[in-house]
């Protein structure tokens, strides 16, 4: 017959077993790289040899379809004229310096919204129509505002990413267990102290989904005001090279300035925002799912 405080013992341990994150027992590291790389490596050859096929067949014209090698060629052009890293350079560095001037303010935007009922009332609906409205159509106000100027850019950026990040938080802080502002409240926290150390990590998946959805309406409005709004005082970047193509008929250029702007999405994608991802889910036991 086993003692009470064998029973307790082993009950106890099974509870540190479920609150315990699993080990990553999963295949190695090399495997997990090769997973990674492969497929889209895959994937891409397969998409350029559709696009040499399609182009050999001449189903449209040269100015229409160009030969993948003729894309290359401009590419590796302005590569090595370094070029293209002005043009990323240009462009990145804006969006980034006015994302996180957009996480500060959709901050305590967001945590507002989420935990003042009268001001979710009164401007919870706008913030969600300002996210679904397209960045494109705040370029024009933004030039007659600030006229062809880094502060047009900055606008259409904060307009088009601000509320992206602030439905996302307020999202991440609905799904908070109540259970857990109680418990602070009893504990002495205050607001901005329950803000700091719970409400903000409690709804840290939700905000983070947020941040990267942010960070793509960011991108894209910008891509959209650099299209529209062309002017010296601005320099030149990725999207002022694909209006060059745009405006010369040089298909070529068009596709090259798509690939340095898709390239530019997918490194912040895996350089950012993926580790992030996985070590917030890695913290909550959530190892398989990225």
């Amino acid at each position: 017959m086993p003692r009470l405080d064998d029973l307790d013992a082993a009950v106890e341990a099974g509870l540190d077993a479920l609150d315990t994150p699993p080990q990553d027992t999963g295949p190695s590291r090399t495997r997990r790289i090769l997973w990674a790389v492969l497929p889209p490596v895959a994937f891409l050859v397969l998409a350029v040899v559709l696009w040499q096929v399609l182009w050999a067949a001449a189903f449209w014209p040269e100015y229409q379809l160009p030969a993948p090698l003729a894309v290359w060629d401009e590419l590796w052009a302005r590569i090595s004229d370094a070029q293209a890293l002005g043009f990323i350079w240009t462009s990145v560095h804006r969006a980034v310096l006015g994302f996180l001037v957009a996480i500060v303010i959709a901050t305590p935007l967001g945590l507002l919204v989420a935990k003042v009922r009268v001001v979710r009332s009164a401007i919870g609906p706008f913030l969600s129509g300002l996210q679904s409205l397209p960045s494109v159509a705040w370029v024009p106000a933004a030039v007659l505002w600030f006229g062809i100027t880094p502060t047009a850019m900055y606008a259409v950026l904060l307009l088009g990413s601000v509320p992206s990040i602030a439905n996302g938080l307020v999202a991440g802080i609905d799904q908070i267990p109540p259970i857990l502002p109680r418990v602070g409240k009893v504990l002495g926290a205050g607001r901005l102290a329950a803000s700091r150390h719970i409400l903000l990590p409690a709804a840290l998946p939700g905000y983070l989904a947020g941040l990267k959805q942010g960070w793509a309406f960011s991108w894209r409005s910008l891509m959209a005001a650099e299209i529209i709004a062309t002017s010296p005082l601005l320099g030149k970047g990725l999207g002022a090279y694909l209006d060059d193509g745009r405006t010369l008929s040089d298909m070529p250029t068009v596709i090259s300035a798509i690939v340095l702007i898709l390239l530019v999405g997918v490194g912040i994608e895996l350089l950012v925002f993926r580790p992030l991802e996985r070590t917030v889910l890695r913290t909550r036991g959530l190892t398989g799912s990225v």
